[in-house]
């Protein structure tokens, strides 16, 4: 996906960027401050914003394609089983249920299939986004945020599972995260973005360990203090 000279303001924020090429099948990372239009630019890709000017060239992916998975997923008021086949029914491919009881059992929910989805909780939810976001193997996943607030094991299950669908289908990921550690394990490439522009792009050990642009050396400084602090009061 190449996109360029792209524009979208939006109240007193303006996002611009000039160029940014997400190479297929790759793991791309896309890090940077609140506010700084990561979201924006996710929206623009899936074509729930519509940009101001410039273009983004899907290089022959469609809407039907692309997906994307959030922090707070949203849920169908039906049950666990209705939610994950939901892109399949839109899509109209006939779901087999075999290979759905397999992706919920693998996240540890089938024994909840039938269960009201908005009863789940909100780790279960997450997970549950996340495999449907999967089921009608895309060509390009956003994981928005997914990651954050996770424990563990569940973080370690995503990762396991984008490496596995890596080495089945080799998707076009776009990981929006906070958690560097996350971005620097499964990232084939990390974008770094500040007030609405990309500023840098570069492999995880280029853009993480050894950043050359004092910008992003600041917001890797305040990424650290912000954990070391969410840790401290985490052990109150």
């Amino acid at each position: 996906m190449k996109i360029s000279k792209l524009q979208k303001k939006m109240g007193q924020f303006t996002l611009q960027i000039e160029e940014l090429y997400l190479e297929s099948g790759k793991v791309h990372g896309l890090i940077g401050t609140n506010g700084c239009g990561k979201t924006t630019l996710s929206k623009l890709i899936q074509g729930i914003l519509v940009p101001d000017g410039g273009r983004i060239d899907y290089e022959g992916l469609t809407p039907r394609d692309i997906t994307m998975t959030t922090q707070r997923p949203y849920l169908l008021h039906d049950t666990v089983y209705q939610n994950l086949i939901y892109p399949l029914k839109i899509r109209g491919i006939r779901p087999d249920e075999a290979k759905m009881d397999a992706w919920l059992e693998r996240c540890g929910l089938l024994q909840k299939k039938n269960q009201y989805a908005r009863s789940l909780s909100s780790g279960e939810q997450q997970k549950l986004s996340f495999i449907r976001a999967l089921v009608f193997d895309p060509a390009f996943v956003i994981v928005d945020e997914t990651l954050s607030n996770l424990d563990p094991d569940s973080t370690e299950l995503f990762e396991q599972l984008m490496r596995e669908q890596q080495t089945k289908n080799k998707m076009t990921w776009l990981l929006i995260s906070h958690q560097l550690v996350h971005v620097r394990k499964i990232c084939d490439q990390v974008h770094f973005m500040e007030q609405g522009n990309v500023l840098v792009s570069g492999t995880p050990e280029e853009i993480l360990l050894h950043p050359s642009h004092p910008s992003i050396r600041r917001y890797l400084a305040d990424t650290e203090v912000s954990y070391r602090e969410n840790e401290k009061n985490s052990e109150i």
